[in-house]
């Protein structure tokens, strides 16, 4: 592996982690800039698509809409393999997202197991991801107690 690859596995990387924190920030605006412009968003689960996204204001929208619900989010990243094809590159990365907000005057973690197939670009001198395809492989919800 050449010093390039090696420098672009590692800002794939960063980017995957960085769009991540910005989503436990709900910095949202900031975390879809992370996207190519007319990124598409795909989000199943059990199999059946629940979510599907054209571009950085729909996705903007969205993700707000969602993350109002939870008062916590924290997402965290594990594996990550990468192949890129010049100022492409795909990948998958696994991840854990928690979720904690409060449901019927109760105080509800959800843990959820998620596998992200992406489609990079790279532009501006940057990557992007320009398709991501989530598929929430398990759910796991249970009451807070304190």
């Amino acid at each position: 592996m050449n010093s390039k690859e090696m420098a672009d596995k590692a800002a794939l990387k960063e980017l995957i982690d960085r769009v991540s924190m910005l989503a436990d920030k709900k910095e949202v605006h900031a975390q879809v800039q992370l996207f190519a412009e007319n990124a598409t968003s795909e989000t199943f689960a059990g199999g059946t698509l629940i979510l599907g996204l054209k571009g950085r204001k729909a996705m903007e929208t969205a993700f707000v809409d969602f993350l109002k619900n939870f008062n916590t989010v924290y997402h965290f990243n594990g594996q990550q393999q990468v192949t890129i094809n010049g100022d492409n590159a795909t990948g998958i990365s696994y991840c854990m997202i928690t979720l904690i907000g409060m449901e019927n005057g109760k105080k509800m973690k959800t843990t959820i197991g998620a596998v992200y197939q992406d489609e990079y670009v790279y532009e501006n001198n940057r990557w992007l991801i320009a398709k991501r395809t989530g598929n929430f492989e398990w759910q796991e919800k249970q009451e807070v107690v304190q």
